[in-house]
């Protein structure tokens, strides 16, 4: 298993301690303006409770709700602030084994994971806002306005009746998006190294593919020297040739030439043959046959010739 380098794992330690942010500070804060309270009522919606943003705040809006029909709002019969404390210390845990253990794959479940919880609860937290406001008892209200509901905003602002509910995320909503935010970073930075790594090797196959595929040079028969022994090369069914990763062509009369040439010289390079059947044309070594001449073949300095395979 691959292992991430410094950058992400600080990233995902940092983006671990961020989380803890919302165990002290409120995740949510939804506001209502109305003439008769223009210093505003307010919740602060945190991980564990709901609490007013004044003293009094809460019992004074659970009073307005019950003129219009809606259920009080009881922290204690909410089951997702029972449970939303140990998610998050969940998700801290794994964040901080992630930037220890360093594991890629343990990076992507982690941000996956977090990504997932947070659409969940906002998806939960709207729901719960429509619960609210839609699930009214009439015959309780002493305000009844047909065909209302009172479902705060999931984000922004809303006219209900004579008020004006803002519901915005507070400091512990933003906590988390930065966490999460770092979180993918980290992902980028991993997976952009890896790339690189892969664009790099690939790079490097194919510059040595490229070096190795340098094609043969025509060999001028009747002109062109042997390297090794000297001899001008005349034999159109016989012949080598070295060709260099930078390009040059060293060409031999013979296959036994270019041996002898390459064990004393060390050379190293593509090694092409003339193919006896067709003279004049070369093949690479790799691709013919090299056979030891019969009394049919008199190969030049050496009893070796080529045919394709």
């Amino acid at each position: 298993m691959k292992t991430m380098t410094r950058v992400p794992r600080v990233l995902v330690a940092v983006a671990s301690l961020l989380l803890g942010v919302m165990y002290f500070a409120p995740v949510w804060s939804i506001r209502l303006i109305a003439p008769q309270y223009p210093e505003g009522l307010g919740l602060f919606i945190r991980l564990n409770t709901i609490t007013g943003v004044k003293e009094h705040d809460l019992n004074s809006i659970n009073s307005l709700n019950h003129y219009i029909g809606m259920r009080p709002i009881e922290p204690s019969a909410i089951p997702e602030l029972q449970y939303m404390p140990w998610i998050v210390a969940g998700l801290i845990g794994i964040g901080v084994l992630t930037a220890v253990v360093g594991r890629r794959r343990l990076l992507v479940a982690w941000v996956a994971a977090f990504a997932a919880i947070c659409v969940a609860g906002m998806y939960d937290f709207w729901r719960w806002g429509y619960d609210y406001g839609h699930n009214l008892d009439a015959e309780q209200a002493v305000i009844v306005v047909p065909g209302m509901s009172y479902q705060p905003p999931l984000i922004g602002t809303k006219q209900l009746l004579n008020f004006q509910a803002t519901s915005l995320p507070h400091v512990g909503a933003i906590a988390a998006g930065l966490a999460l935010l770092l979180g993918v970073l980290a992902l980028v930075v991993v997976y952009r190294g890896k790339f690189r790594t892969r664009r790099a090797a690939a790079g490097a196959m194919l510059a040595a593919a490229s070096a190795c595929a340098v094609p043969a040079h025509a060999i001028a028969f009747g002109w062109d020297a042997c390297a090794e022994c000297r001899m001008i090369v005349s034999d159109r069914r016989f012949g080598a040739q070295l060709v260099t990763t930078t390009g040059k062509a060293i060409t031999f009369d013979s296959i036994a030439c270019l041996r002898k040439y390459v064990g004393r010289t060390g050379g190293t390079g593509e090694v092409w043959v003339v193919d006896a059947n067709h003279p004049g044309t070369l093949v690479r070594e790799a691709a013919a046959q090299i056979i030891v001449a019969d009394t049919a073949m008199h190969p030049p300095m050496g009893m070796l010739y080529a045919v394709a395979r």
